[in-house]
């Protein structure tokens, strides 16, 4: 019996972010696939407060089947790697999409600079809804149909609730704190993923530095996608996907 795949999504999203691509992948995957919504966001039942990391992956962990293999893109790559250590019973497998174990810049790291996450915060208080249509801005970019993929993005996210702004505020307060590279060399299973050459939220430099932390990790790069490759080159990404499962 194969293990179940689960899909993971990013900041300020929800699972419908999953539903241009979860129909090729289940046809693709005879295992089962299913998206999940991280606590506080789409039309999950539960929010810890305070919100934290260990809270949050606790509660996500508990909607898991033994031995899935969680595929979890941004900030649901860090949700994938803390579950892995904490939780090891529940994963076989991760596949990071445009995820590194340390989101924020540092010296001798690539990530994002400090100035950028906080300028979201600040928009958040009084933009919420103008602050995410940019985040989904930067996630089509490299897209030859930018346009189109945020539109279609934004009618499948309307599906799904509005995220709860502790779980928003919070989720940043993750990208630009949580710091799990030393899970990430020592992670209980084997992990894989797919970046996107042009990402401007996790710079291509970043692979190097992981692979120093974890010689036996695993990648592929799509030269011309940016943070969400599944959505600007969809048959790319599923092509590798398979591989990887």
């Amino acid at each position: 019996m194969q293990n179940e795949l689960v899909l993971l999504h990013g900041w300020g999203m929800n699972q419908g972010v999953w539903q241009l691509i979860q129909p090729e992948l289940e046809f693709l995957y005879s295992g089962g696939v299913r998206s999940l919504d991280l606590p506080g966001f789409g039309n999950s039942a539960t929010c810890p407060s305070p919100y934290t990391l260990h809270d949050a992956a606790a509660l996500l962990s508990e909607e898991l089947k033994p031995q899935s293999i969680l595929m979890g893109w941004s900030l649901g790559g860090l949700f994938a790697l803390y579950i892995a250590k904490h939780w090891p019973d529940k994963v076989s497998k991760i596949i990071l999409v445009a995820s590194t174990p340390f989101f924020a810049e540092q010296a001798h790291w690539p990530g994002i600079k400090a100035n950028v996450l906080d300028q979201f915060k600040e928009q958040l208080v009084n933009h919420r809804e103008k602050t995410i249509e940019r985040f989904l801005a930067i996630q089509a970019m490299g897209s030859e149909s930018a346009r189109e993929d945020i539109k279609q993005l934004k009618q499948l996210l309307n599906r799904y609730s509005a995220p709860n702004a502790e779980a928003l505020i919070a989720g940043l307060d993750i990208l630009q704190n949580e710091d799990l590279r030393d899970l990430f060399t020592r992670c209980p299973v084997s992990i894989k993923a797919i970046f996107g050459r042009l990402d401007a939220l996790v710079p291509y430099r970043a692979i190097a530095e992981m692979l120093v932390l974890n010689p036996e990790f695993e990648y592929e790069v799509l030269d011309k996608a940016s943070h969400a490759p599944f959505i600007s080159h969809k048959k790319e990404f599923l092509s590798i996907a398979k591989s990887m499962l």
